[in-house]
């Protein structure tokens, strides 16, 4: 199994996503499969980002698999301290969702710096 990262990002944000494939693309084919499934979607995408739309018209063209939290099935917090590497809940929406399934909520993990926050200038 091979596997390939589509990433976006701006000045303040990073999302990316994960595929796997079972064949073994050179960059320059991944890319040219990328700019192919980019245009075919990039004016009717329904997807939450450009990257999510991108992994499922490769996975829908071309047989990669979009590994997303439809595939999670358990997540493990590990720590240095012992007594403190442990399960985390996961979702069950994350768990068990079909691509029809509407989620609830989405959450953003932001690190922020206190001298950039917005409200204290």
């Amino acid at each position: 199994m091979y596997y390939y990262e589509l990433h976006e990002s701006d000045d303040e944000l990073f999302s990316e996503a994960l595929l796997a494939h079972d064949s073994e693309y050179d960059e320059q084919e991944f890319l040219e499969l990328v700019l192919e499934a980019r245009g075919a979607i990039i004016d009717t995408f329904e997807e939450e980002s450009l990257i999510e739309a991108v992994a499922n018209e490769l996975a829908r063209q071309h047989g990669f698999v979009h590994i997303d939290d439809r595939q999670l099935r358990a997540a493990v917090r590990v720590s240095a301290n012992e007594g403190e590497t442990e399960l985390t809940a996961i979702s069950e929406l994350g768990a068990t969702a079909t691509e029809d399934a509407e989620d609830e909520f989405r959450s953003l993990l932001v690190d922020v710096e206190p001298d950039d926050a917005a409200w204290r200038n």
